[in-house]
Parts: C-alpha cells; structure tokens; sequence
C-alpha cells in the first residue's frame, strides 16, 4: 500500500523535485511529457526549477531549432512540447480538439480547416491577421469561432521571437512541418504519462490529457503495469521500473510557476495540495498560481511584484515556515526571473 508521502515522493521524483535534472532542455521536457504553457514564462520558470544550470538561452535556442515546440495539446491547451511528442500525441489528441471545436456549430469547421492551411501556407501568420481574412471567405461567420476552429482542428505552432519570454503577447502561428504519426499508440501515451506522474488512476490520466476511456485502456496493459493501492484503497497504475522513494525521503524548497503540471497532472491533487487550500491555487476563473513546496506539499502561493529597477518576490504562506528556509530558493528564482533589477528582496505576506 503507497501511503500519501511515498506518492507525493514518487510524484516529485518523477517530476525532477528532488533533484533537479542533469541534462538538456529538450530531454526533461520529454521526461515531463511536455510543459503547461498557457502563458510564455511559465515554461520557463519551471525548467528552471527542474533542470541544472539551466539558461534562459537553452529554451530560446530549441524553439528557434523546433526541437521544442509550443502548441495547442493535452487539455485542449497550450503546452511545451518536444517536436517528437507533437508528431506522437496531437493525433491521439485530435477527437478531444474537435470535440472542443463543436461550441460553435455553425461553423464548416472542415472547410475553414482547409482556408486556414491554405493561408498559413504563405508564412506564419497572427490570429489577428488571420481572422479577417478567413471573414472575407466565411461572411456572416463569428469571428472568434473562425479562430477558434483554426485552433482546435489545423495543427500548429507558434513562433518564437526574441522576446524575453520567447512570445509576445500576440504570437505569429505556422504549419509545423513535422508529419504527424501515421499510427499513434495510446499505450506510448499511457506509458509517457505514469513516466511523468505516476502512479496514478485513470481519472487522473483523463484530468491531464482531457481524453476519457483510459479505464480499458488501462485493463489491456495490466500485464506490463503494475497495479498497487492507496490509503483509500484506490487502484494505482504505475511503471514497474519508475521510482518510488521512501515518504521521508528529503524534498528540497521548490518554487513553482503559475499552471504548473504538478498542480494540474491529477484529478486528486492532494498528493501535493492539501484539499483546504485548492481554492487558494485554483481560481475561480481557473487561473493557477505559482506555489512553492516545503517538505513535498504546497506551503504557499508567490508572485513577483515589479517597481522601476526594484524586484520583490512576495510569498503568501498557508502554513508557517521560517523565512530563513525559503530565502536561498526564492532569491535564486527571483534573479532568474528578474536579471536586470539592480536590486531584489523577499517579503512575506501578513509576517
């Protein structure tokens, strides 16, 4: 039986937590099964946590290369990628996009499908370029929904500039050039997930992927998975060889960017998140914010506030710990995150 601790151990290790990876930006992305990448720093933000002696220009310089890619994936949303699990995954993923696509049912989403591939045809273009054009030949249409169709159904990427972040707020989009898998094997997908966050239920895989029927999916691996059990006597599968540390194995102070996979690769997040403070991560308008963790679990929400040359990083704690125990991390964060302030500081809400 895999009590609470041992699962948030096996979780962060697999999530590179414990200690950070040894290695390139594109092999721990592959390991992490890609990266939530609703917003463009985030991603950053969470190699940085993960990955040692990472550099801003690592990240930048393999999307220029597209051996990492920022599309839409899991979830129906954005994310960081490897060009590989592009070609892999978006097929796996194309019933769940389309089904996303139906909100707008008076929409040939088939033939915009076929104008929008013409165009981009012509180089990268914005959505805001995109979807006058696609008005000119769809008149009558909504706009939003000529855009959203092109989203959901035509497999893109955006691309990057040489922003801080890598993509301004209104981003060019362009055919991939990358051939999708002909045969797309859901196990491979089963596989890079448990690799990535197991053990886990196959509610969990739904929550991450947005994709349902891994029930089945799950009953057919039986035999090269292992099946284990929780406190609660809930059925976990996991990978035989994937590590599961002791539950009072160290974890170090991890600082963790809004959208973070940790906060959104579970349909239970309370290996990580304890259920009172969901509310707290988890807004109402969905927005996710940036956690750190002490001892494996969520202590408390951070941002970073900016005034002139002056950068602060405040920490909104849930549960008491001594500033002195979070200042070398946060500081390290807040450099990474802030390289031109001249002068930076830590400030701890309501102490």
């Amino acid at each position: 039986m895999l009590t609470l601790r041992e699962l948030n151990r096996a979780t962060l290790a697999r999530q590179h937590l414990l200690r950070r990876h040894q290695g390139g930006v594109a092999a721990v992305v592959h390991r992490l099964a890609g990266l939530q990448a609703q917003e463009p720093r985030p991603p950053y933000l969470g190699l940085w946590t993960r990955l040692d002696g990472f550099a801003r220009d690592d990240l930048h310089a393999a999307l220029r290369a597209r051996t990492l890619v920022r599309a839409t994936m899991m979830r129906a949303t954005l994310h960081l990628v490897t060009a590989a699990d592009f070609a892999e995954f978006r097929p796996l993923l194309q019933p769940l996009l389309a089904a996303a696509a139906r909100r707008f049912p008076e929409v040939d989403f088939a033939a915009v499908a076929v104008a929008a591939e013409r165009l981009l045809a012509e180089g990268p273009h914005t959505f805001n370029e995109l979807r006058p054009r696609l008005e000119r030949e769809f008149p009558g249409a909504y706009d939003r929904a000529l855009g959203y169709a092109v989203r959901m159904t035509v497999p893109l990427i955006m691309v990057p500039t040489e922003d801080r972040w890598s993509f301004p707020r209104d981003s060019a989009f362009a055919l991939p050039g990358i051939e999708l898998a002909a045969e797309p094997d859901i196990g491979t997908l089963v596989e890079r997930y448990l690799a990535a966050f197991g053990p886990a239920t196959a509610a969990d895989m739904q929550t991450w992927s947005g994709l349902s029927g891994f029930k089945a999916v799950l009953n057919g691996m039986r035999d090269r998975l292992e099946v284990l059990v929780d406190e609660r006597g809930r059925e976990l599968f996991d990978l035989p060889e994937a590590p599961r540390p002791e539950g009072d194995a160290p974890a170090p102070v991890r600082f963790l960017p809004d959208f973070d996979n940790l906060m959104l690769g579970h349909a239970d997040r309370s290996r990580v998140l304890a259920e009172e403070h969901r509310g707290e991560v988890v807004t109402k308008n969905l927005r996710v914010r940036a956690t750190y963790l002490v001892d494996g679990f969520v202590a408390g929400t951070w941002q970073i506030r900016r005034t002139g040359k002056k950068a602060k990083l405040l920490l909104t704690p849930f549960t008491p710990v001594p500033t002195e125990a979070l200042e070398e991390e946060a500081m390290a964060l807040l450099a990474f995150a802030e390289p031109d302030a001249e002068a930076r500081s830590l400030e701890v809400m309501g102490s």
